[in-house]
């Protein structure tokens, strides 16, 4: 691992430090959300035009789930594309639709695929596993609608940063164990995959490197408030039983992140259960990274990189 961050990093930490906002886990959650939300506007690239945007809503066991549909820039309103449902990161405490429209969009266009975003419940009002059983019934829902949806059913993948990766293959698991709706990729962008947080990266990078471990305690603590679920592979997905006939994967984890050894752990656990795995650490970058183009260049090009291995995936299924 790089020895030092980024120097774009370097300057962003520094501008974090002289922020007169409170950390997150020292306001209440209706707070820290506004924060994220108000926050993003100054770290993210101009948002890249799409041919489509438009609000869906797809049935959930707790009402309906609202969804973003992104279709990419020169497609035409009759092709059927490639989806991949996008679950947004925020530690399933905070972060919306709206803190991850760039990415959706950067995301469609760079891959040519739709993009499904979306805005499942959260914690604490509600808690695990709320935001599973509305990313799974998002996913299967997307599915069966694919037809009307002007989607292609056997081109479907799933990811997600952070809370939304774990999301992501959580999903993936559900849908392996339920035969379907088949998905031929995951994306998986640091994601956390063990509650336990007893991983050497959560004390080597917990202090100073935007999330932190006091932090990540807050979040679980409202999405997980009982601790006979941290263990759960629905909250922990490094701990499901079997990987094995889960869909390829690409896994990317960022060098002074806190979550960096778990998402290492699960690329090699996919790995040898036979999942076609890419696994790629930033070594100088910090948890959130690629959600931040408008200040840090290597999230750009990051983007690139997902965008690339999903328009792989997506041709390889044709």
């Amino acid at each position: 691992m790089s020895a030092q961050v980024h120097p774009q990093v370097a300057a962003l930490l520094e501008r974090v430090a002289r922020s007169l906002l409170p950390p997150y886990a020292s306001v209440p959650p209706f707070v820290a959300r506004r924060m994220y939300r108000d926050t993003r506007g100054a770290l993210s690239p101009a948002p890249p035009a799409v041919a489509e945007a438009k609000l869906l809503l797809a049935p959930g066991p707790g009402g309906p789930i609202p969804l973003r549909a992104y279709r990419p820039a020169g497609s035409s309103s009759e092709e059927a594309l490639p989806a991949l449902m996008y679950f947004h990161g925020g530690g399933w405490v905070i972060g919306d639709l709206d803190t991850h429209d760039v990415v959706c969009r950067q995301l469609a266009n760079g891959a040519r695929c739709a993009v499904i975003s979306v805005d499942y419940r959260m914690g604490p009002e509600s808690p695990f596993p709320a935001a599973v059983e509305d990313c799974v019934a998002a996913t299967r829902w997307v599915a069966a609608e694919a037809a009307t949806l002007r989607l292609d059913p056997r081109r479907i993948a799933v990811g997600g940063d952070s809370a939304g990766g774990n999301l992501a293959t959580v999903v993936a698991l559900a849908a392996r164990d339920a035969g379907g709706p088949a998905l031929v990729f995951q994306l998986l962008i640091y994601p956390a995959t063990d509650q336990r947080a007893g991983h050497p990266s959560v004390e080597r990078n917990g202090e100073g490197y935007l999330l932190t471990k006091q932090s990540m305690e807050y979040f679980r603590g409202h999405y997980l408030p009982r601790r006979q679920d941290w263990e759960d592979w629905r909250a922990s997905p490094l701990l499901a039983r079997s990987l094995a006939g889960l869909p390829p994967a690409l896994v990317i984890t960022a060098g002074f992140d806190p979550l960096l050894d778990e998402g290492h752990a699960y690329a090699e656990r996919l790995t040898a259960e036979g999942v076609a795995t890419a696994y790629r650490e930033y070594p100088d970058m910090v948890h959130g990274f690629l959600l931040l183009g408008g200040v840090l260049d290597t999230a750009n090009a990051a983007v690139g990189e997902c965008s690339k291995a999903l328009r792989a995936a997506f041709d390889g299924a044709k």
